[in-house]
């Protein structure tokens, strides 16, 4: 016997929730649930034995009753139930005859409408229960959890609901237990749960994301107003913002999958890739190729995984992969580097509509082939020096950003000076001269700057041979971000 299905949930029914009573549904008597969160399991089975008007019983490793026992209780019992054990994996693990009792009990209890769950933190099913048991991964709450859990915690608080909807993406990907702590931090800081809550919230999401040392969250944000130049990078990118704000209502091969961007080191990916977050009103976390490969965080596939299944529990988001060459280089094709490649292919193609990938490297040609082929990424953009115009209009947003006035100079004549300079270069200028200027307590000249550009030796110079083999590599392979070809 198993439950009946029930009316349509609509938008009460939690994720986690749906898939338990699926399993349920389908007759499988026996439940691996993986999970750090204990009460939460507890509190969604429920709810789900409350939509199929079943009770739960629970027993834990600490009770007075034996594992035995309580195999032998559940056989015995004449009702359906769903019967809650907690972290039974340990004497399945250590006894033969509670591994034999399990596959008895299997059998005795199919098709009654009783459901036995093991909930624990880590994956140990025995080979002899492993066919028997169907294993579920209890992933972080989504917004259907998350909303609830909100407006329980903020009863009798005032909060807005409309309130409570805005602030709730903020908590996505976190656990109920880590949520907690975040909305703590936000009411002690401002008092109440408001907009202006967001950065205490976001603070906490920062540490708990920093912890794992491979993935960033990026609190400081970038606007595509303070990006010099890049005009057909900009107009892409404002363009995909509408499609990928509507993306539940589209198909999931029109939604913006993300952008590769390769160039010249200090030409302004890196802000471009903080300004998308920025137009897409998304969080931003940054996957470091290096640190991956360290060997710091364990074998670099399996973290590499963990920080891309990790990613999707926190859409809607960017993703940011930076150096990506460094960790997907076509000169390691074999091996673990082979399996991450290929999972990193299977990944884009069917990762969650709600995570924007943008990726950046600085030696595009040490990437693999397959890569770059149209539908992992929805374009590949070439990021050059500057042009002329480009670079006078970064010495504006750079003199603009430390609180002097552009108009009083005359940036014209740093054209010829600052030919083949990179943006990076053009904002050290401003920074020295400032510098220069503070130290003599005198304020900013057009000739500070002028004495500090015609000391700089730029990379273009420096690194001549290696810029032209870029530049050449993406001639015919990228699309320029900047209006105007050389």
């Amino acid at each position: 016997m198993t439950p009946s299905i029930p009316a349509p949930l609509a938008n009460t029914e939690s994720r986690a929730a749906k898939l338990i009573r699926e399993a349920f549904q389908s007759g499988r008597p026996l439940t691996y649930l993986l999970t750090s969160e204990e009460q939460r399991a507890g509190n969604i089975l429920r709810d789900v034995g409350a939509v199929l008007n079943i009770p739960v019983s629970t027993w834990t490793l600490t009770s007075s009753q034996s594992p035995r026992s309580v195999l032998e209780f559940i056989a015995a019992h004449p009702q359906p139930g769903i019967f809650h054990l907690k972290d039974f994996h340990e004497p399945l693990r250590d006894s033969a005859e509670i591994r034999r009792a399990l596959r008895d009990l299997y059998e005795s209890i199919r098709d009654t409408g009783k459901f036995v769950v093991i909930t624990s933190p880590v994956r140990a099913i025995p080979q002899e229960v492993e066919r028997s048991i169907v294993f579920l991964e209890l992933r972080p709450p989504d917004q259907v959890e998350i909303l609830a859990f909100l407006r329980a915690e903020l009863a009798g608080t005032g909060t807005l609901d409309e309130t409570i909807e805005e602030l709730a993406p903020a908590l996505q990907g976190l656990t109920l237990d880590e949520s907690r702590y975040a909305l703590r931090r936000a009411l002690a800081a401002t008092g109440r749960l408001e907009i202006a809550s967001l950065p205490a919230l976001l603070e906490e999401k920062r540490l708990l994301i920093n912890r794992t040392g491979v993935v960033e969250f990026i609190s400081e944000g970038g606007d595509i107003a303070e990006i010099g130049g890049l005009e057909i990078l900009k107009k892409w990118l404002l363009d995909r913002r509408k499609l990928f704000q509507i993306r539940d209502s589209l198909s999931q091969e029109i939604v913006p999958k993300g952008i590769l961007l390769m160039g010249i080191p200090g030409c302004g990916k890196s802000l471009s890739v903080k300004a998308i977050a920025a137009a897409f009103r998304l969080p931003l976390y940054r996957v470091d190729m290096i640190e991956i490969f360290s060997g710091r965080h364990g074998r670099p596939e399996a973290a590499f995984v963990q920080a891309c299944k990790m990613m999707e529990d926190m859409s809607p988001a960017v993703l940011w992969f930076d150096e990506i060459e460094m960790g997907l280089n076509s000169s390691e094709a074999h091996g673990e580097q082979g399996r991450l490649f290929g999972f990193f292919l299977t990944w884009m193609q069917e990762k969650t509509p709600g995570l924007f990938v943008a990726a950046t490297a600085n030696r595009i040609d040490l990437l693999p082939a397959e890569i770059l082929r149209k539908g992992r990424f929805d374009e590949v953009f070439f990021v050059d020096l500057p042009l002329d115009d480009e670079r006078i209009e970064i010495f504006r947003i750079h003199l603009i950003r430390r609180g002097v006035d552009p108009s009083t100079f005359n940036l014209q004549q740093l054209k010829e000076i600052t030919t083949g300079w990179s943006g990076a270069e053009v904002e050290q200028c401003v920074v020295s001269a400032i510098t220069k200027s503070r130290i003599a307590n005198q304020p900013l000249t057009a000739r500070d700057l002028i004495d500090v550009a015609v000391k700089i030796v730029p990379l273009s110079r420096t690194m001549k041979e290696q810029i032209n083999q870029i530049r050449g590599w993406a001639f015919e392979r990228a699309v320029r971000a900047s209006p105007k070809s050389r």
